[in-house]
């Protein structure tokens, strides 16, 4: 009955808004606020509504001959008439490049077209609601699937019948496509590149062509988009990174130690799947086969060398090379999104594997407001899209780029460039749209950095290894507090973000760092007299000595309500040894104090601390938005790891020695965390 009601309701308001209403009338009618008021209304009944074409035809394992010769697989989805047979009029072409095979992407795309079915498993997931119990976070993610992510990363059979064709391909060496994994670098980049101007060649494409996808599909749109194919004309990337090694590979220092592996071995194992329908038509690929033996678990034997090696020098060279910042592939994976000339939708979370390039991805992008987007949810990988749909949440993803593409491949001007352009969930608050955020530039709006210093004064609302204060103005006591490395962040934020979100569900872990504190150093503020604003990038500035030749820093920023609940804003991490700051990509605010210290995270810029001697980090901590309510603190907590999330490579794992860290407050040399703040919190 909800399906069928759901369903009539979205026929109702199409037939209703989409004939009468010109598209002169929908843009006039400016979109407003996060769920775009009127012309949000329309999208969705746009996407929801009756389409033009009854039906989808599927070209099944399309062969993509490359420049080099290997040839790659892509399943085409066509629209049809009633009878299945496609259309003979070209049409705008979404393409998307997956390196998770397009037989998952066809799995999903053909559980949501089982009529009548799928319909009703979209609702059931919209309608699981666990919020209040300790499983909360099972919500989020039955949500992000009934909020049109899985339109993003499979097939969308509405965007299809209404008048597009979508092309999945595998990249190199995985899935049903020849030749060996390349993992976003150089060869598979001008793949894609190659892949878009084929697709644009084909007689039924129109020669406009979107790219589509989330998560590895997403980076391969920035790489892609700063390349310049004449064809791509908008990209609509969900979860997208820029700079790999930073956002996930090794911030800091710290290899991805939970989510690398797991990553690894999905790929590794859905390459390994044979095409098994030509295997029994006789047109099996020996080349594929072939291809697959010389190279079966790719980087995974990286993966167990950095663990296994005991000196930096004997390091697998693929190894050394990601982890050095001159290497060919190193600068492969550092996009460039100021070269981006084409309207590109971001969409991240505040607990994405990628969070701190998403808004930096916005902002270099030099594209006028509208013509680029963010929004950022207080999400994590695996969960875009899990507050949709509803009065004051925005737009499903589905209906947000099936707007954004018919804006910019079908030039109908529905209002989706006046969307935004940045539309944030504010952790502690709801969804607000700005026009400025974690911006360089700009900055935020009207959010001013200052210091807040730590103090070993007790604030006597931790329960930690040391109970320290969040101050305004510098202590003028002296200190040396010590923090070693445990196994209490197992049960944390960052464990969360590094298993990509399936963590999340655990909400004694995720929402609440209480357990993770037991074993770090705290320290808290007093309570804000009004609302609060942190909006923007954060970096803190420790002072610090190492009993050994380095260090494995972390620092998060949290959210402590008054009933104690401690929740991660943001987290950053680094390793002393790897303390040297790239200058000219960071970033300092008005007081020439760092905002955004990047790191080089080089091997070859290594400056091993001297056991007993004092050295200043600075730790840049992604951008965020939060507001602080009356009555609560922020607090700054200090670990000296962060397993699982991060675990340094064993040459580095060895020197840190595993022994303790120790923070030096000192009144001529403080420590303190640069904030951008906004409001009055009476500090």
């Amino acid at each position: 009955m909800q399906t069928m009601l759901r369903a009539t309701v979205a026929a109702v308001a199409a037939a209703v808004l989409i004939p009468f209403v010109t598209q002169s009338a929908i843009a006039a009618s400016a979109p407003s606020g996060p769920d775009g008021g009127a012309a949000g209304a329309v999208w969705a009944a746009t996407e929801d509504g009756p389409q033009q074409y009854p039906n989808v035809n599927i070209q099944w394992d399309v062969p993509i001959t490359m420049s080099d010769g290997t040839v790659l697989k892509g399943n085409v989805y066509r629209p049809a008439d009633a009878a299945g047979r496609p259309i003979a009029t070209p049409t705008p072409t979404v393409v998307n490049l997956t390196p998770y095979t397009k037989l998952v992407s066809n799995i999903a795309d053909s559980a949501m077209s089982i009529p009548g079915l799928s319909d009703a498993l979209i609702e059931l997931f919209r309608r699981i609601d666990l919020s209040g119990t300790p499983l909360s976070g099972v919500t989020d993610l039955t949500k992000s699937f009934g909020g049109g992510e899985l339109c993003n990363f499979a097939v969308d059979r509405q965007l299809i019948e209404s008048g597009y064709t979508q092309v999945v391909v595998d990249v190199r060496g995985t899935g049903f496509s020849q030749g060996t994994w390349d993992m976003l670098r150089q060869r598979e980049q001008q793949d894609t590149y190659e892949v878009i101007d084929w697709t644009a060649r084909q007689p039924w494409s129109d020669g406009r062509i979107g790219m589509n996808g989330l998560s590895y599909s997403g980076i391969n749109q920035i790489q892609v988009a700063a390349m310049h194919p004449p064809a791509l004309k908008a990209i609509f990337p969900v979860v997208p990174g820029s700079d790999l090694v930073n956002d996930v590979l090794a911030p800091g220092g710290g290899f991805g130690f939970n989510f690398i592996p797991l990553w690894l071995s999905a790929i590794n194992g859905l390459e390994l799947v044979p095409d098994v329908a030509s295997m029994l038509n006789g047109q099996f690929d020996m080349k594929w086969l072939a291809d697959r033996a010389k190279d079966p678990f790719t980087f995974m034997d990286v993966l167990l060398n950095v663990y296994s090696t005991t000196r930096i020098e004997d390091l697998d060279p693929r190894a050394e090379e990601l982890l050095t910042g001159s290497s060919a592939s190193r600068a492969a994976w550092l996009s460039d999104p100021s070269q981006i000339q084409v309207p590109t939708f971001v969409t991240g979370g505040w607990h994405d594997l990628f969070t701190y390039s998403e808004s930096k991805i916005y902002n270099e992008i030099p594209l006028p407001a509208g013509q680029k987007q963010l929004l950022m949810g207080n999400t994590y990988h695996i969960s875009s899209g899990n507050e949709y749909g509803k009065p004051g949440l925005p737009p499903r993803l589905d209906v947000l780029q099936r707007a954004w593409f018919d804006k910019w491949l079908k030039g109908i001007d529905n209002g989706i460039d006046e969307y935004g352009p940045i539309t944030l969930r504010q952790q502690g608050g709801g969804w607000i749209t700005t026009d400025s955020f974690a911006d360089p530039r700009t900055g935020s709006q009207d959010a001013e950095y200052r210091r807040m210093y730590l103090s070993a004064n007790r604030s006597g609302t931790a329960n930690s290894l040391n109970d320290g204060s969040l101050l305004a103005t510098a202590s003028p006591d002296s200190a040396r507090l010590t923090v070693a490395p445990g196994l209490t962040t197992l049960c944390s934020n960052d464990a969360a973000q590094g298993s990509a979100g399936f963590l999340s569900i655990i909400d004694g872990c995720a929402k609440d760092s209480r357990i993770a504190e037991l074993n770090g150093l705290t320290f808290t503020s007093d309570p804000v007299a009004e609302p609060t604003t942190i909006s923007g990038r954060i970096a803190a500035h420790l002072d610090t000595v190492q009993d050994a030749t380095d260090g494995y820093w972390v620092v998060t920023v949290n959210d402590v309500a008054p009933d104690g609940r401690s929740t991660v804003l943001t987290s950053g991490q680094l390793m002393a040894s790897l303390r040297q700051v790239d200058e000219a990509n960071s970033t300092r605010s008005a007081s020439g104090d760092y905002t955004d210290p990047r790191p080089y995270t080089s091997l070859d810029l290594r400056q091993p601390t001297v056991p007993g001697e004092e050295t200043t980090l600075d730790i840049t901590l992604p951008a965020t938005e939060a507001i602080l309510q009356p009555g609560h603190r922020l607090r700054v907590d200090v670990f000296a790891g962060n397993f699982p999330k991060g675990l340094p490579v064993l040459p580095m794992l060895i020197d840190t020695g595993l022994k303790p860290q120790h923070v030096q407050l000192d009144p001529n040399r403080p420590s303190f965390v640069n904030l951008p703040v906004r409001g009055n919190p009476g500090w």
